[in-house]
Formats: C-alpha cells, sequence, structure tokens
C-alpha cells in the first residue's frame, strides 16, 4: 500500500502537470470505485478543473474549480495514478509495472483534460475509489485523521500526549491512522528499528527515552523518504518519471534472514505483528 511518503510524492506531481486543466471526458469502467451516485460523479467532474492537489495522510484531496466540492482519492492497496501526455507516461501509487500499454485491463477510471494528456485511475484489487464530496464531508473526514508526521502539529508534546493515552503494541498504534496518519507498514518497521525499540513492545511500557527516539524517528525517516520520493521495489515510476529511491536505505523491511545492516551479526526476524509481516533486529531493537 502506498504510504505518505508516496501519496506526498504523487500529489507534488499532479500538482505540477493537471492544475487548471479542463476535464472533457471521462471513462468508468468500475463503477463501484466511485462512491456513490456515479452519474453525479460524472456530472461534477465533466468541464470541471482541479485547482488545487492536497493530501491528508494517505488521501489525495482535489479541489474542483467549480462549486465547493472536492475529488478525494485513496489509493488502498493496489491503487495508481498514471499521468500521460504527449512526451511521457509517469505514474505513482502501488509498485506494480504498469506496463507499455494505456489504457490496460486495470485501468478502470480515465479522466481526458482538454490539452489531450489523460489520468488513468489503475487498481488491481479494486480496493481503492474515488469520491465527491462538499467542502463540509471533506472537513468532517479530515477531522477523523490523527497526527501526521512532517506537519507542525506534530510536536513532541502532541505526540506524547497521544502516546500516554494508548495501551496495546506499538507497531499496531503507529499504523492507527485515527492516531497517526499516514505511516504504513514499510516505514513502522524503519522507524522502530532506528528508534532500536521492538515493534511488539507494549506502549504502556516504553520509557520516556524510548518514545523520545520513536518521535525523532518518526520524524527523521518520513522526512527522507519524502525527499527520497518513497520506496519503490519494481518499474514503478513517480510522478517526474524517477524511481522512488528510498529503498537503498531501508534497513530492516524486506530484509529477513539477512544480515543486520547496523549490528553486522544477527539476522533479521520476520513475523506478523499486528496481522502484518514485520522485519526488526532482535539485537539491536529492545
Amino acid at each position: 500500500m502506498p504510504e505518505l511518503p508516496e501519496v506526498e510524492t504523487i500529489r507534488r506531481g499532479l500538482q505540477a502537470n493537471i492544475i487548471n486543466k479542463k476535464i472533457v471526458k471521462i471513462d468508468i469502467h468500475k463503477p463501484k470505485q466511485v462512491h456513490g451516485d456515479a452519474l453525479v460523479f460524472r456530472k461534477k467532474i465533466l468541464g470541471n478543473k482541479i485547482v488545487r492537489v492536497d493530501r491528508i495522510g494517505k488521501l489525495l484531496i482535489f479541489k474542483l474549480q467549480k462549486g465547493e466540492d472536492y475529488l478525494l482519492v485513496h489509493l488502498k492497496m493496489t491503487g495508481q495514478l498514471i499521468y500521460k501526455n504527449k512526451k511521457s507516461i509517469v505514474a505513482g501509487g502501488h509498485n506494480l509495472p504498469i506496463g507499455e500499454q494505456l489504457p490496460n485491463k486495470y485501468s478502470h477510471i480515465i479522466i481526458y483534460f482538454n490539452d489531450n494528456s489523460i489520468l488513468f485511475y489503475n487498481d488491481l484489487r479494486q480496493f481503492g475509489y474515488l469520491k465527491i464530496v462538499h467542502h463540509l464531508v471533506k472537513e468532517e473526514i479530515k477531522s477523523k485523521y490523527g497526527l501526521e508526521p512532517l506537519t507542525k502539529d506534530f510536536t513532541w508534546l502532541n505526540f506524547l500526549a497521544l502516546m500516554e493515552k494508548k495501551k496495546g503494541i506499538l507497531k499496531s498504534i503507529l499504523l492507527n491512522q485515527q492516531v497517526f496518519s499516514g505511516i504504513g507498514n514499510i516505514y513502522a518497521d524503519e522507524i522502530c528499528f532506528r528508534a532500536g525499540v521492538r515493534p511488539d513492545r507494549r506502549v504502556e511500557s516504553l520509557k520516556a527515552g524510548e518514545q523520545k527516539k520513536i518521535y525523532q524517528a518518526c520524524q527523521y525517516i518520513m522526512s527522507k523518504a519524502v525527499a527520497s520520493g518513497g520506496t519503490t521495489f519494481s518499474d514503478y515510476r513517480t510522478t517526474d518519471g524517477a524511481h522512488g529511491a528510498y529503498v537503498k536505505y531501508l534497513k530492516v523491511y524486506g530484509r529477513a534472514k539477512q544480515k543486520c545492516l547496523k549490528c553486522k551479526n544477527n539476522k533479521i526476524t520476520k513475523y506478523k505483528v499486528a496481522g502484518r509481516g514485520t522485519h526488526f533486529c532482535g539485537y539491536c531493537q529492545q
């Protein structure tokens, strides 16, 4: 699933490519991926323009020019946004190969702009969605998201206040989007490794120093991942055509049974925590 760095990379790329282009046509091949009435969705999209691309957590928020409506896009597990113009094809989202042929069997929603450029919404497992909402609904949805790393509200005091109210497994708390928005499986593992804390620790057992290290690791890992364009593993490309470069900085994720890069001796363990495949070093993380 694309996490905060990948979705932020998409946001920046689309902001640079689709702003103020008139939408002249839309194909909806899988109506179930449009939440709400597909006919109303089509009516509000056609002839409109996207004037701004925002994000909260993993949710993309497109401000439409006409009225007080917003287009929400959530990529969920396997969603991709692929922008194509005369010169190039650039993509963001899940790291599934996009292939050379567009549209393809995964291109479930296609938006055409007046300059002949096209935005494809591809989704292998079809868990993602597009939705038109009024700005009041958008604000209600945003209010349900938790504290997000890299925002001005992500202070040590706010982080500590949240952690002190929680009980349960650390990784489960980090993955809870109503507590910390935007952190997913990859970065939760990397955050715990940098902090030197096992992801299966109970938050009630964390000492003040460990909490501070987790807070600092959240800032460091997410900031570096965003700067690197996120993490990708195949021929996925970001919206400027580059590969997500953070994969080369991963210390534990995807390195099961390999030697730890820090202690150089212990092998990375993988097992399920909070229902997710989880990687850690049993020597470096306590």
